[in-house]
């Protein structure tokens, strides 16, 4: 067992399995919303022609959806203190015991408050494990494989989506509300997993020795980095500087948020901030949103609810499902597996490309199907019939080949997100910060990423039904403008020790740089 503990791969498979939570909430209610037991057990809009319940107002609805990223927020927030009193791995213990518990509560739920209480709970949870796991990996990974195995945070996050959407799938044929409790229930699994496996992993050896438990500290990197021999050179050489990157912020800093926008902190703190807001801000959760027929893709109807809870909306609303509950469900997952496909690629050669190049390609990629779609939209879109649709976000209508073409981009859209923004924009922030502050500053912006896919979720909709294929072009401007900031503000990070990327933004030692905004110089004073 001891050398399992000691395998970084099997580290990083148990640490991200907190990313598959967030992966198993996305899907767990993308594939409910549409059944009849969910609509039926949380109804407030009445009844159809047909007898058939119409479930919760758009607006509750998007309440429910936006209940866990709002909740992630605040917990993403909370995760820096938790982390740097309790430790990295104890943090994210914490988490998947609070994920069991809002688990319990959605499983139960008999009302809208009841679920939305449950919702925000696991969106607590949600938030201090996709802050502190990416922190936890990156401290305790050898500098060349520290993008791969940051990476799998994305990759566990796609699998959770893929993994749970089939489960739901095969658990919508049941007319009861089972249907949807058993899903909540089975999501409570992977949390108990993580919080038994993080038992017998090691604790972060920066945090150790951040605490003056050397002898821990040591013990760790022999067993991780020197495979049990405490006279390996990169054991000793590793000790020496986290020795020397200790002593010299305690003797220098007090650790608060309020030093993260200090003269000398405050770029890091923007870069580190915009990765997660430009991940958001890419579109994808705009570009999975499609609503398009699949069966026999002739004609595509577009509908616009952000973010890929709503997917099933997409098909649904396209007609797609007809009289079934279910039929609806599998196309629906195409985009889920092309998510999980095309993340592989960043595992195996992102420290071999480097975070800037992997970053600025995605942002030219995703640019460019945007605008492919805006194109095509803005030309061969239609106003919608009387009565074709249900909501005033759902624009525009397109049929025959124009549907093809945004179907094709849409899918390589997405297959442009997953190997670059998608696992980089976890990978990049913890490289960034010194030991004393990486817990608090990557909290700080990962509850930025929450932030913003909080307030998509409101804000889209609205904007397509105002704006209609002009929303394409505001988020290829998006994707325009982080190709620029990426180019001329991110610094390159891989394959670095941790205690070497310090020195990146120190201009008064050989090979520093000074990156400045606005005027403010990050160099050390």
């Amino acid at each position: 067992m001891q050398n399992l503990a000691g395998n970084i791969y099997f580290i990083a498979v148990i640490a991200v399995i907190g990313g598959a939570l967030f992966g198993f909430d996305i899907s767990s209610m993308s594939a409910i919303i549409s059944t009849q037991p969910y609509l039926c057990q949380f109804n407030q809009r009445g009844f159809d022609e047909n007898g058939r319940c119409l479930g919760p107002t758009d607006a509750v609805q998007g309440g429910i959806t936006a209940a866990m990223p709002g909740g992630s927020w605040l917990g993403a927030l909370v995760s820096g203190f938790l982390s740097d009193s309790y430790g990295r791995k104890r943090s994210i213990q914490i988490g998947s015991v609070i994920w069991v518990i809002g688990s319990i509560l959605v499983c139960t739920s008999v009302n809208i408050p009841m679920l939305v209480l449950g919702r925000i709970i696991n969106g607590f949870s949600v938030g201090i494990c996709s802050a502190q796991v990416p922190v936890y990996i990156s401290e305790i990974s050898p500098p060349s494989k520290r993008g791969r195995l940051v990476g799998f945070q994305q990759w566990a996050i796609t699998w959770g989506i893929l993994i749970m959407y089939f489960i739901c799938y095969g658990s919508a044929y049941m007319k009861t509300s089972a249907a949807f409790r058993v899903p909540w229930g089975i999501q409570m699994i992977p949390a108990i997993l993580l919080f038994l496996g993080l038992c017998i992993l090691p604790e972060s050896p920066r945090w150790l020795a951040k605490h003056d438990r050397w002898d821990e500290t040591t013990e760790v990197l022999t067993m991780i980095h020197g495979k049990g021999d405490p006279n390996s050179p990169f054991v000793h050489h590793e000790l020496l500087e986290i020795r020397e990157v200790v002593e010299f912020e305690r003797a220098n800093a007090d650790v608060s948020f309020r030093e993260l926008f200090a003269p000398k902190m405050i770029n890091r703190t923007i870069i580190g901030v915009f990765t997660q807001i430009w991940s958001q801000l890419t579109g994808m959760n705009v570009m999975v949103s499609l609503k398009h027929n699949l069966l026999p893709l002739e004609r595509l109807l577009t509908s616009f609810i952000c973010q890929m809870y709503y997917i099933t909306y997409v098909f649904t609303m396209a007609g797609l499902a007809g009289d079934s509950d279910t039929a609806v469900l599998l196309p629906s997952g195409i985009n889920f597996v092309i998510n999980v496909i095309m993340t592989v690629p960043a595992l195996l050669w992102m420290d071999r490309w480097g975070r800037r190049p992997t970053l600025l390609v995605g942002a030219f990629l995703m640019c460019l199907w945007l605008c492919v779609n805006a194109g095509i939209f803005a030309i061969y879109s239609r106003p919608p019939l009387p009565g074709e649709f249900t909501s005033t976000a759902e624009s525009m209508a397109v049929s025959g080949a124009p549907a093809k073409a945004i179907i094709a981009s849409t899918y390589l859209f997405v297959a442009s997100f997953a190997p670059t923004w998608g696992p980089v924009s976890w990978t990049y922030p913890p490289e960034l910060y010194p030991l004393r502050l990486r817990g608090k500053a990557v909290a700080l912006c990962t509850s930025a990423n929450w932030a913003f896919n909080f307030a998509l979720a409101y804000f889209v909709p609205p904007a397509f039904a105002q704006i209609t294929w002009k929303t394409y072009v505001l988020f290829a401007t998006f994707c325009a403008a982080m190709f620029l900031h990426v180019f001329f503000m991110f610094p390159e990070t891989a394959n670095k020790p941790l205690e070497e990327v310090e020195k990146i933004f120190d201009d008064t030692q050989a090979g520093g740089k000074s990156y400045r905004l606005f005027g403010i110089c990050t160099c050390k004073t």
